[in-house]
């Protein structure tokens, strides 16, 4: 496993730290109210807006920017990616009976590299490995990175085995499959709008990563957007990171990117080498960012981006590489070549 991936915990707090209703220990009671009023809006907001409207939802933004109890974040993230509907009876056990992909010994070292102190994730037969050999059985273009076991893993601290399955597939559909594929396309598209984000945003900064010190856009955000974040931020900030992430897609991926940088500008600006804006960028210290989750997230919120634009200039400079692409003669039968989905479902028993 790359060196680079490691979880982060959040200083002083880990997942027993807090009760099953997300409050800690001690909490005020004030707190504790204001909590239980939270969950009763989204157990209201859960029965009233279906998955399908969920994401088009002012009502369902607002609750996800005020935030999620830990106790019902599960079903809002099943619910943000509708994945009861994907779900499909029987398939995820027969995709578990298929012959061990090529990367399945990879994907057993990442299990426990990528999650040291979980041991609930590790080993051949454990979930964390059952679920990437189903998924990559069933979606057989996809090319393997430590990335997949990071997004799957934070799942499986989240979800059962089988819908955290589920989600995955939703998220990966929806948001993050292109960034797997055997070409580099979507990750060059979005790997470019972010550096102009950043010029835009920030021009000192800009011009130090990417001319003075020569930084290839995608050097800088492709841990970021193929790992979701997961070993850069604290498991409480990656918590909020991903309510909103699956509300409002990959544009937020980039607010999250430009965040970062304004916190850590001053060690950026200082750096004389490439390895050391990367190790920054991947392992902010925590003295750079906001005391809380949540002032990160308004951070993030409030980043000078148009979140519509980045969507239209994402299918526009796609569709403008493909054809570049296609237009190459030597890469006209290579991995350079635009590549197909491909799914590969189990035949089923009938009833």
């Amino acid at each position: 496993m790359p060196p680079d991936y490691v979880v982060v915990s959040a200083p002083g707090t880990s997942p027993a730290a807090t009760g099953a209703g997300g409050t800690k220990p001690n909490e005020p009671l004030g707190s504790i109210e204001a909590h239980r009023q939270r969950e009763s809006k989204w157990m209201a907001a859960l029965a009233g807006v279906s998955p399908a409207q969920a994401r088009k939802s002012k009502k369902v933004r607002k609750l996800l920017v005020e935030g999620v109890p830990s106790s019902v974040r599960y079903r809002v993230w099943c619910h943000l990616t509708d994945c009861k509907a994907r779900a499909l009876p029987g398939v995820y056990a027969a995709l578990g009976k298929r012959a061990h992909v090529p990367v399945f010994g990879e994907i057993v070292e990442d299990a426990e590299g990528c999650f040291p102190e979980q041991a609930q994730l590790h080993g051949a037969k454990g979930p964390l490995v059952s679920l990437l050999q189903a998924y990559l059985t069933m979606v057989p273009d996809i090319q393997y990175s430590p990335g997949l076991s990071f997004i799957a893993g934070h799942l499986l601290l989240l979800a059962p085995e089988e819908d955290a399955f589920w989600i995955f597939v939703s998220t990966m559909d929806a948001h993050l499959r292109p960034y797997f594929s055997t070409n580099t396309i979507q990750m060059e598209v979005d790997a470019a709008l972010f550096s102009k984000a950043l010029e835009s945003g920030d021009g000192a900064v800009g011009k130090k990563l990417l001319i003075n010190l020569s930084i290839p856009p995608a050097n800088l955000c492709r841990s970021w957007f193929s790992g979701l974040f997961v070993g850069t931020l604290s498991v409480e900030f990656l918590h909020r990171v991903w309510d909103v992430f699956l509300f409002e897609g990959v544009p937020f991926l980039f607010r999250v990117g430009l965040a970062l940088i304004q916190c850590t500008r001053h060690l950026l600006l200082q750096a004389t080498s490439e390895e050391a804006v990367i190790q920054t960028l991947r392992h902010p210290p925590s003295s750079c960012l906001p005391s809380t989750a949540d002032g990160f997230l308004a951070l993030a919120l409030a980043m000078k981006l148009k979140d519509d634009e980045v969507r239209k200039q994402r299918v526009k400079m796609e569709a403008q590489v493909k054809r570049q692409t296609q237009l190459r003669p030597s890469q006209s039968h290579g991995t350079g070549s635009v590549q197909t989905s491909k799914i590969s479902l189990p035949a089923l028993p009938q009833n």
